[in-house]
């Protein structure tokens, strides 16, 4: 049921940009990097030790996103300058940014009376087969996959943060998955030309496997988190379905269909995402809209208040 074959819905042919322009807005982004600092002047005022708790795993799971995200960039970029230098710098400095994240939550783990640690059992599976990939186009598959929801994630947590410095850094994190979720579909629409067509049956399952999992992972990150971020297993999962959806509806040239069963479970389907004015997260155009961090608007999913 779950590997159902797609029914045709009527899509635009998403807007791409070559491989130059996505380096020479990294560049841009790079000048101005650290000269963005957190405030951690004050301390936060937690209602309660399990909210403190709560928000430590919280920060540690999207910790162990951006290490992870640092470290596959970096390899990647390695492997795949000797085919496409361009693109192999274009890696290296998407690397450069989750590595950038990781220094501001490792001050932030620092400031709430955390400290970085060892992974639980449901994130650290996900991690180990994540590692486990070899292949090119697998890899930056199942990144963008792991982006997609840490975006809709941060987003969700928006609406109830209160506190002025969980406030900055969740926006940080959102604002810079805007753009490196769309960076991301561009990696994976080069290392598809690369990729033999007997991958793609392969690519298929495995974002479709993914898709159930990631699923799945919310009710996981209920036990550690909801005292923190007071997301509901529902509005979580359901917003994974939507995004990781939308992701693929969209973007129709990558020929990955979300599944129907997951997507009805949770109020969506690919028509109806398909048909929606709602801009994809990963578009050009929010590529484009992110590219100024100091310009950038975040807001919380929803319909919660701006950042």
């Amino acid at each position: 049921m779950l590997f159902a074959a797609p029914q045709p819905v009527s899509r635009k042919p998403p807007v791409q940009r070559p491989t130059s322009w996505w380096l020479s807005m990294l560049r841009r982004r790079a000048e101005r990097m650290y000269d963005e600092a957190l405030d951690l002047s004050q301390p936060i005022p937690w209602e309660s030790e399990a909210e403190r708790q709560a928000a430590i795993a919280f920060f540690n799971a999207a910790f162990r996103a951006e290490e992870s995200g640092l470290t596959q960039a970096h390899a990647l970029a390695d492997e795949v300058s000797a085919w496409d230098p361009e693109l192999g710098e274009c890696l290296r400095l998407y690397g450069d940014e989750e590595g950038w994240h990781r220094e501001l939550l490792t001050k932030f783990l620092a400031h709430i009376g955390g400290e970085v640690r060892p992974m639980g059992r449901v994130t650290g599976t996900f991690y180990r087969l994540y590692g486990r990939a070899e292949r090119v186009e697998t890899i930056v598959l199942t990144n963008l996959m792991f982006e997609t929801i840490g975006s809709t994630t941060y987003r969700l947590a928006l609406r109830e943060a209160r506190y002025p410095a969980v406030r900055q850094m969740l926006t940080i994190l959102t604002r810079d998955e805007s753009f490196h979720v769309p960076l991301n579909v561009h990696f994976l629409r080069e290392a598809l030309k690369r990729s033999p067509p007997s991958m793609r049956l392969k690519l298929r399952a495995i974002y479709t496997t993914l898709f159930a999992a990631l699923l799945g992972s919310a009710a996981a990150s209920r036990r550690r988190a909801l005292a923190f971020d007071r997301i509901p297993f529902r509005v979580l999962a359901g917003a994974y379905a939507e995004h990781l959806g939308r992701l693929f509806v969209h973007e129709s040239d990558l020929d990955f269909a979300p599944p129907e069963l997951l997507l009805r479970l949770f109020g969506h389907s690919r028509r109806a995402l398909a048909s929606s004015d709602d801009p994809s997260a990963v578009s050009v155009l929010s590529a484009e809209a992110a590219v100024d961090r100091e310009r950038v608007v975040v807001t919380a999913l929803g319909g919660a208040r701006d950042a």
